[in-house]
Formats: C-alpha cells, structure tokens, sequence
C-alpha cells in the first residue's frame, strides 16, 4: 500500500510539474517584431576621392544611401540611384563601366569611387579607380552622382 501511495504521489507531482512549465510557457512575453518588415536591408555609404587606390585616396565627397524600404539618405538623388541599383541587381561593375560614346583624354589623374555596406543583405565592399575627372563623370551613373 505504501507504493502505490509513493507512485500516486510522484505520478502527481509530475501531473502538477507539467503544467506549471505549460502555464509558464503561455505567459512568456511575445518576440519583438523586426522592424525592417519583408524587405532584406540596404545600406551603403558611397565616397568618392583622388587617388590611385582605397588606401591612398583623399575622400572628397561621402554620402549615405539607404533603398529598402524606401530610398533615403544624404545622396542627392537617392530614388534614381535606387533604381539603378535595382535594375543591375546591386551589380556596382555595371553602373562604373557601362559602355559611353564620351571622349575623354589620357591623362592619368585618377580618382576613386567606394561603396561599403550591405544590398538587400549581403555585404558589399566595391572600389574603382577612373582614370581621370572626365571618365568618372562619364561612368559614375546616378549611384556615384553626388
């Protein structure tokens, strides 16, 4: 008799253990929500300086861009660099060597263009090097007009 009192009584004890852990479980507060929505983020800070590299530039211009959920930031123009971002899937190589039909001389005083940050949550970090004023004010697109 005493057994079965002994297993009646952990058979309890672990009825009354269950439900507790259950009711704790209920109450837990709720997760925040993100509150970047359905959109992966985007956010760039995009220079421009003379120089031969990244590491030897001097940065004379610098903004932000930010496309998602809305194009922001303190570049000038940022819904059309946005666009033009979309339209080559992020692809910073198309927006600095499209094709132009701009004659430029050969002097070499090159000059920098950077973009560091995240688009649509991947990690970019982009240089390139125009070889002088002329070319990048041909190839920089909207994205490096600022």
């Amino acid at each position: 008799m005493r057994y079965i009192t002994g297993a009646v009584a952990l058979g309890a004890a672990l009825v009354l253990g269950t439900l507790a852990t259950t009711a704790q479980a209920v109450a837990a507060p709720a997760q925040p929500t993100r509150t970047g929505g359905l959109y992966a983020p985007t956010a760039l800070v995009l220079t421009a300086g003379q120089g031969e590299s990244r590491a030897t530039a001097t940065v004379q211009r610098a903004v932000t861009l930010s496309c998602m959920p809305g194009a922001t930031g303190s570049h000038p123009n940022p819904k059309a660099a946005c666009a033009e971002l979309r339209t080559v899937a992020g692809d910073f190589n198309a927006v600095t060597t499209a094709p132009s039909d701009r004659l430029c001389t050969r002097e070499w005083n090159p000059f920098v263009v950077t973009a560091d940050g995240v688009w649509q949550g991947k990690r970019v970090s982009y240089t390139y090097t125009f070889a002088n004023s002329c070319a990048m004010a041909d190839g920089m697109g909207a994205v490096f007009d600022f």
